[in-house]
């Protein structure tokens, strides 16, 4: 039987092959836990430490792969300037997934989480979930409304501050541009909501953070350190650039949210249906 040869160019891109960036980066075994463990929750270096059980230095080094291969980013805290918060850019590790699986076979590329919230089921038990910010004025009732609409209403949300004040006119307008009209929103201090039990309690600020009182349950505590976009600058117009960003950042956190709520919710249905 007659075997046609490989041709030249065929083999030339046979050798170039390598393994993605994404499987060489996220591989090793201690960056994959530090991507799992900032999947979950924004974290200082001190906290991922002791999590892993190894030296500082070493967390330290692998931080900065990820942050270099643009997976991991870090922002100063905005409590003590002296701390950093480290978070995983999940789109993007979404789309390094999707291009490695194309890498191999174009038939295991991978469907973008983007539209997480389109074809959100209800389910029999609702998910509660807190969201927790200073003044409860742009940042947490930002994330309150669009989790209410990504998942549909499925989900119950609601916010407080821990030093609540009016709401932002840079936060209703932003989210009016969403088909979210939200201005009859009240301010609310986190202690009307003590005792409360809540499935997830997300602070969005790393002040709030430090203050945030205990509920029953307890709840999955889960952080996203976000500036407040309201000290972006001195007037309304200055400050809007950064509530629109704000609000970019808050909508793709929270379709990544609606895809843990919905994990937790079905694996919690499945164990109590036997």
């Amino acid at each position: 039987m007659y075997i046609a040869p490989v041709s030249v160019d065929v083999m030339a891109r046979r050798r170039d092959l390598s393994p993605p960036s994404f499987l060489r980066l996220a591989g090793h075994p201690m960056r994959w836990r530090l991507l799992s463990e900032l999947a979950r929750s924004d974290r200082q270096v001190r906290e991922l430490t002791g999590l892993l059980g190894k030296a500082q230095s070493l967390v330290s080094y692998h931080l900065g792969r990820l942050r270099a291969g643009r997976l991991v980013s870090m922002r100063r805290s905005s409590a003590d300037g002296r701390d950093a918060y480290y978070s995983v850019d999940l789109a993007r590790c979404g789309e390094l997934l999707a291009a490695t699986g194309a890498a191999l076979h174009p038939g295991l590329r991978l469907v973008s989480p983007s539209a997480a919230g389109r074809n959100w089921r209800s389910h029999s038990t609702r998910a509660r979930v807190l969201f927790l910010c200073t003044g409860n004025s742009a940042r947490s009732p930002m994330a309150e409304a669009l989790l209410q609409k990504l998942a549909n209403h499925s989900v119950e949300a609601v916010s407080a501050g821990s030093h609540p004040k009016a709401l932002h006119p840079n936060a209703v307008r932003v989210m009016s541009e969403r088909d979210l009209d939200f201005t009859d929103h009240r301010p609310t201090h986190v202690s009307e909501f003590a005792g409360e039990p809540f499935d997830y309690v997300i602070s969005l600020c790393d002040r709030v953070r430090e203050v945030c009182p205990d509920f029953p349950g307890p709840p999955e505590l889960i952080h996203w350190s976000i500036a407040d976009p309201a000290l972006e600058g001195d007037t309304d117009e200055e400050t809007y650039p950064a509530f629109q960003r704000t609000a970019l950042e808050l909508e793709e956190r929270t379709r990544f949210l609606i895809h843990l709520i919905r994990h937790a919710t079905t694996s919690q249905e499945v164990i109590q249906g036997g």
